[in-house]
């Protein structure tokens, strides 16, 4: 099986958890699917959220069916959080006199995961392009603007399919995709992340990824190898 495979990291970054507190905003641990999608969509040209659409915005429109597999370059799958303030001074922000907002943001420090992109139709074929000769239209970044997204060793390569019996998994994956053996684990690490878009809100679709180095006992998915590593895409 055909794939696009390469390094993403950043200085800073913040995938923004909808649930709105008064203080703060906080961030998802790992960048998910619909984010990675909005980056995609980025590079190759696609509208966003701040157009008109019917169903879906168009980046999630024409990749909605890419499928995807992100590897957290720590072991454990963890980032360091800090909370970050700064000031918004549009006029718009805030109805106190001046009109600036002291905004409160949970950021990711030094993230870095390997992704890899199946090759299994035009849009995924049209993306491996861009990537494999460093094109895009609008600035690729990590949820916010102000988080550009360091992109680099991309490479068009094979998967192999393999068994999944006794072998470890360096991806994170849907909880119910997988069972694992955890008698034997030293980590598990755990977090709702948002996979897809609900059609009638647009708000997110979360599921439950996990990481751990337990082995696999069995898996309702295909498992490739990549290297020395183990993948599976959603």
């Amino acid at each position: 099986m055909e794939i696009l495979k390469f390094r993403l990291k950043g200085k800073n970054a913040f995938f923004k958890v909808p649930e709105v507190n008064t203080y703060y905003y906080f961030t998802y641990g790992n960048i998910h699917k619909v984010a990675l999608l909005g980056m995609f969509g980025a590079i190759m040209g696609y509208q966003g959220y701040e157009h008109k659409y019917k169903r879906y915005p168009e980046f999630y429109e024409k990749l909605k069916d890419i499928q995807i597999s992100v590897m957290p370059e720590p072991k454990h799958g963890y980032f360091q959080k800090k909370i970050q303030f700064y000031n918004n001074t549009v006029g718009y922000a805030s109805q106190e006199m001046g009109g600036n907002l002291i905004v409160k943001e949970q950021w990711l420090e030094q993230p870095d995961w390997t992704v890899c992109v199946l090759i299994q139709d035009p849009e995924s074929e049209k993306l491996a392009d861009f990537m494999a000769n460093r094109r895009c239209i609008y600035t690729p970044y990590l949820g916010r603007n102000n988080h550009l997204a360091d992109i680099g060793e991309v490479e068009i390569g094979k998967a192999q399919p393999v068994t999944c019996e006794e072998k470890n998994l360096h991806s994170l994956v849907p909880e119910d995709v997988v069972e694992f053996d955890l008698d034997e684990m030293t980590f598990k690490y755990g977090e709702y992340l948002p996979i897809g878009l609900k059609e009638a809100t647009n708000l997110y679709e979360v599921k439950k990824f996990i990481l751990t180095d337990a082995e696999m006992v069995q898996c309702k998915k295909d498992v490739y190898q990549i290297g020395e590593k183990n993948i599976v895409f959603y």
